[in-house]
């Protein structure tokens, strides 16, 4: 007798329709072992999803809904949260009450520290669950997401220069309380609300750095780098807005420990990423680029050291709706629910 086929995994998006809900339904639509069940849109409720991103002409015909808790739990089996701030914290206890998982793309539960939260965004409404959610970051936690029940996504940004990073810090190679962070990203990083900070005349031909100092995802990227390297760690971050649609470059600053070698950095991203289908290391000589990881959920790594000044450059890039966030998200529905991580998002990519 052949191999008893195992029954799709129910799966609803909450906020289908802004731009990472939007790659979610992308990507979720062409998984093999995914059932999309429910979409929801509060601006575009009774509305086919397709009418809203004709791209999906012929691959979702699914109708928006709006936001009903008993719908999802009748529904889904796994649930993703693609909503602003605060508004997921509102919805998630009841959806954890009923026995699903939850993935949150929000910042909602981003932090173990609910003062560290509450700092960077507003009072939390259900400070009770920020113990039980995992840090999504696939690659580094993956034990963690195996048996996990509520994911708290990563933000784009820190996806970036963790994924970099984080090797380095592990193994002590570099000096914690050093590390620079100069980030640029597509605006469609931004969401899809209007805004005049992301309109066409403000951003093409033009190149700003924005928050500096200020970005709500430096205190993220200092709860994990700190996790990590068991000190507390303070980052200077700086992100830039530059006049394409999506992808992220990163490029990071760290003085070497004593009598690190190039030999040393390499085995050790290789060695950390050895056993991971999405973050690549780049040979010598050859840079990340955006262009080479659009449309995927790469991360491309690469590295140089300034030996005068015993400095390692480091430099990632990834695209900030995939890697950034909804694909980073299903690679971590695809550990908890069992799948190999790389189901559904083995897209080849683009040459040019």
């Amino acid at each position: 007798m052949g191999k008893e086929k195992k029954p799709k995994l129910k799966v609803g998006v909450v906020g289908a329709t802004g731009y990472a809900g939007a790659e979610l339904v992308r990507i979720l639509c062409g998984h093999p072992h995914v059932d999309l069940t429910v979409l929801t849109s509060r601006q575009y409720a009774n509305v086919r999803f397709d009418r809203v991103y004709p791209a999906l002409q012929g691959h979702v015909d699914l109708v928006c809904e709006e936001l009903n808790l008993d719908r999802l739990t009748s529904a889904c089996q796994i649930v993703f949260m693609a909503l602003p701030h605060k508004v997921p914290m509102s919805v998630v206890p009841g959806l954890l009450a009923a026995r699903k998982q939850v993935i949150d793309l929000s910042a909602d539960f981003r932090f173990r520290d609910v003062g560290v939260y509450e700092r960077a965004y507003q009072p939390h409404n259900a400070p009770e669950l920020l113990k039980q959610a995992v840090y999504g970051l696939s690659e580094v936690f993956y034990a963690d997401i195996q048996t996990a029940s509520l994911i708290g996504n990563p933000g784009c940004y820190p996806t970036s220069a963790l994924l970099a990073t984080v090797p380095l810090l592990q193994a002590d190679l570099i000096d914690p309380t050093t590390i620079i962070i100069d980030s640029k990203s597509g605006v469609s990083g931004a969401g899809r609300s209007l805004s005049l900070g992301t309109h066409y005349c403000q951003v093409n031909e033009s190149f700003k750095a924005y928050k500096v100092a200020s970005h709500r995802h430096n205190p993220e990227i200092n709860a994990i780098a700190s996790q990590i390297a068991g000190i507390s760690v303070a980052v200077t971050f700086v992100p830039h807005l530059v006049p394409m649609g999506r992808g992220m470059l990163t490029t990071q600053y760290a003085q070497l420990r004593t009598n690190v070698s190039a030999d040393a950095v390499r085995e050790c991203l290789q060695d950390f990423y050895a056993q991971r289908n999405f973050v690549r290391i780049c040979p010598p000589g050859r840079l990340p680029e955006t262009m080479h990881v659009k449309g995927t959920n790469y991360c491309d790594i690469g590295f140089e050291l300034d030996q005068a000044q015993r400095r390692v450059i480091l430099i990632s890039a990834i695209d900030n709706l995939v890697k950034g966030a909804a694909g980073q998200a299903v690679q971590n529905m695809n550990i908890m629910s069992g799948l190999h991580e790389a189901e559904g998002l083995a897209q080849t990519p683009y040459p040019v």
